[in-house]
């Protein structure tokens, strides 16, 4: 029997069509869901949850590209991550689903039924249910307890694009050694490769800049807390030596003020 909750958010995803249009009409009629989100990709999911917070996430597990649990099993890197619903027609991924936290497996075709069921899972996961404690313990209540009192230690993380464009992939913004602009896009590089990620390097620096990252050039920003070495260049400008041994210029004016910052 469900319980009465607060509205809840939710992100559906699923690359087949009809399938999709069938989850996001059993999550509408339930008078406990404010909003379905719905993402015709893996990758596409993955940039929605980058952009803004949801409460679940109902997701097929087999997907081209990236597919339901290999996003599931990287949503712990978020700050406030959803609760997580597989929705799938083949049984082979319920051990895995339950290995990345999933609160609920639903196998396809879906009744309204297991829909109800799920969603008054994610709300007592969530804490949402009005006039009845979450649970304080129990195989699903466990992780996203843990996962609330670390949230302010976990790394942040940023949804970039392969430099093919061909995928999307989600590194953690301390691997990033330096952006640098190109045109409407930003190139990263960072430990783990190089992406790129549409917007200007003033956006990113007025978000980074609490975060360790100075714009030491017009066209380059960098993360001071991969910096290594900076070396006096020609004409006053200077150059810098980063974690990974790659060298980004330094212009004239930010030379004296940067040295500052890095106790040289």
């Amino acid at each position: 029997m469900s319980v009465e909750t607060a509205a809840l958010s939710v992100l559906a995803v699923d690359d087949e069509r009809p399938a999709l249009e069938d989850l996001a009409r059993l999550l509408r009629s339930s008078p406990q869901i404010a909003e379905v989100v719905c993402a015709r990709s893996g990758d596409e999911a993955l940039r929605r949850l980058a952009e803004r917070q949801f409460d679940a996430l109902f997701l097929d597990v087999r997907m081209s590209g990236l597919g339901g649990l290999e996003l599931a099993g990287v949503l712990d890197r978020f700050a406030s991550p959803p609760a997580v619903v597989f929705v799938s027609a083949y049984e082979d991924g319920a051990v895995r689903a339950f290995e990345v936290h999933a609160v609920d497996f639903l196998m396809k075709p879906v009744s309204k039924r297991r829909i109800e069921d799920a969603i008054d899972r994610v709300a007592e996961v969530t804490g949402r249910s009005i006039g009845r404690a979450a649970p304080a313990a129990g195989p699903a209540a466990a992780p996203a307890a843990e996962r609330a009192a670390d949230d302010g230690a976990r790394e942040e993380i940023v949804a970039v694009e392969r430099a093919n464009g061909h995928a999307t992939r989600i590194v953690s913004r301390a691997s990033i050694l330096y952006v640098q602009a190109r045109g409407d896009y930003v190139r990263i590089v960072s430990d783990e490769g190089r992406y790129i990620q549409r917007g200007t390097l003033a956006e990113l620096e007025r978000r980074w800049s609490p975060h360790g990252f100075h714009r030491v050039h017009r066209a380059y920003l960098v993360n001071l807390r991969r910096a290594v070495e900076m070396r006096p260049d020609l004409g006053g400008t200077a150059v810098m030596v980063l974690s990974d041994g790659s060298e980004v210029p330094v212009a004239r004016r930010q030379v004296s003020e940067l040295l500052h910052r890095l106790r040289m």
